[in-house]
């Protein structure tokens, strides 16, 4: 349920902030579903569908997929912010590379 949240935050949003640990496994799943997209077929919007909610399936797969579909990897970035203040957490942006 955690990597759902996050995925969906990300496609609608374009970027978040969130800890270091939590971005780079998201950046895996991301990854996962953006290559299951870019095959843009009735299995993959099923297969998409049942990992992240509909709103943001119907954007991965109009908008974000189609602007991959000539790169073989790499779709996020991470840029590192800091530590919290309360917890010194390391804190970074995720966001989609264009």
């Amino acid at each position: 349920m955690l990597y759902r949240a996050l995925a969906t935050a990300l496609i609608e949003h374009g970027k978040i902030k969130t800890t270091s640990a939590k971005a780079k496994s998201l950046t895996v799943y991301i990854a996962k579903l953006i290559t299951t997209a870019k095959k843009q077929d009735l299995a993959a919007r099923r297969s998409v569908l049942t990992q992240i909610g509909e709103k943001a399936a119907k954007k991965l797969m109009s908008e974000i997929a189609p602007d991959f579909a000539s790169r073989n990897g790499g779709y996020t970035r991470i840029l590192r912010l800091g530590q919290r203040r309360s917890d010194s957490a390391e804190m970074v942006i995720i966001e989609f590379t264009k």
